[in-house]
């Protein structure tokens, strides 16, 4: 696996922020396996923006029509 990205990796707290879900939300999807790629760095985790924004993507949503 090969990440290529120059943005910094986002924490948990961070992904939380952009997504405006609680953390434990990111926890529970992890255990889960849903949610956006996280990776394990030592004992915690990061996540690549550009996964991140792209699985949001790929959730498409409901806009009300």
């Amino acid at each position: 696996m090969t990440i290529t990205t120059t943005e910094p990796l986002w924490t948990i707290e961070e992904v939380s922020a952009f997504l405006r879900i609680p953390v434990d939300t990111l926890y529970q999807w992890r255990s889960r396996r849903t949610g956006p790629r996280a990776f394990k760095v030592g004992r915690h985790l990061r996540y690549d923006p550009a996964d991140v924004r792209s699985w949001l993507t790929e959730q498409g949503g409901d806009d009300g029509r």
